[in-house]
């Protein structure tokens, strides 16, 4: 059964009623975190060797056997498979006749949209397909939101609303960054703007948004080798992609502002969240290298990009080094200049 991003916290909370969980999608922490979650509400831990098995790719062919296996100790078992490929599908068809409760979870992070295994659970009733997508937007700040209120810990709304815009859309890396945030605040705490900055805004530095403002501004090395780590940290090139964009976005709505006759504070001032302030130097270097037009045509490519990294087979990361070379060039032709 296809679940949609509304149903999937009520799927995941009632993971026992399911025999198999699918997890497809970008963002790889999303899913490793999704399938920790549906194996502990089954077998109440990640580790006991007598309630959970974990089956990499080289094992997957014990998955039958593992199904079929009961508990030496009671209670209801759960088989994690990582790696879940097409070739998955025969074995887990004959697990699902088996006389058996266990739950099958199923990490999938390079499942095409097409494939048989996707296709295959969507249409079974027994199980929860489920995509896992960088978040964004609204969706990125409800999930900071739940994360520290959920440890009771409260945020205050201009403190959350810069915080979404510092952390990229990697669950692993806001996980992390969440993680320290409710240790900084303790029992109970309250986190104001000075309070997250402080937190956090020295261990952004080489992170996604480092690749982002660094390549606007024309350091190459430093956008090289930030955007490494963040790809090593398992951050999706479309994450890359849409971090490009959303920088590239904030740059375009000052200079439009300026255009109008808005001056550079005035416009920066308007931004939400505010620029920070150990950036505000890189972003106005990055202001006085891009033109209106120039910003508006990068905007074009960088949405061309995130459609080239969705293709299956596509050469991703090398997509996104090559793209923020050119950010970092300001080397975008004009599409005029593309069609003669």
């Amino acid at each position: 059964m296809k679940i949609d991003a509304r149903g999937t916290g009520r799927a995941l909370a009632d993971a026992g009623k399911w025999r198999v969980i699918l997890l497809y999608g970008d963002d790889i922490g999303l899913i490793r975190e999704r399938a920790a979650q549906a194996v502990r509400t089954v077998a109440e831990s990640l580790d006991d060797p007598f309630r959970v098995a974990t089956l990499d790719r080289e094992h997957h062919d014990r998955l039958e056997e593992e199904v079929g296996a009961l508990s030496l100790i009671g209670g209801r078992r759960a088989v994690w498979v990582r790696d879940g490929q097409d070739a998955l599908l025969p074995v887990l068809k004959r697990a699902l006749t088996l006389d058996s409760d266990t739950l099958t979870v199923i990490e999938a992070p390079g499942l095409t949209a097409r494939g048989k295994l996707r296709a295959a659970m969507e249409a079974e009733p027994r199980a929860a397909a489920i995509g896992c997508y960088p978040e964004e937007g609204r969706a990125l700040t409800a999930t900071i939101g739940d994360m520290l209120r959920d440890a009771g810990v409260r945020i205050e709304r201009d403190a959350l609303g810069w915080l979404s815009g510092q952390l990229g859309a990697d669950r692993v890396a806001v996980r992390g960054e969440i993680e320290k945030l409710i240790l900084y605040a303790g029992p109970n705490g309250t986190l104001s703007l000075d309070d997250v900055q402080d937190c956090i805004g020295d261990a952004a530095g080489a992170t996604l948004e480092d690749a982002t403002s660094a390549a606007l501004a024309g350091e190459r090395a430093v956008a090289d080798m930030a955007l490494e780590r963040a790809l090593a940290d398992g951050v999706s090139p479309i994450a890359v992609a849409r971090a490009c964009l959303g920088a590239l976005t904030r740059l375009l709505r000052v200079s439009q502002a300026m255009a109008q006759g808005q001056t550079r504070a005035d416009a920066m001032r308007q931004l939400k969240p505010p620029v920070f302030f150990k950036r505000a130097e890189r972003f106005n270097r990055a202001l006085d290298r891009w033109s209106v037009e120039l910003l508006q045509r990068a905007c074009a490519e960088t949405q061309a990009l995130e459609l080239a990294c969705k293709q299956t087979g596509s050469p991703d990361m090398a997509l996104c080094a090559r793209h923020i070379a050119l950010l970092c060039n300001r080397s975008f032709p004009s599409r005029r200049r593309e069609q003669t």
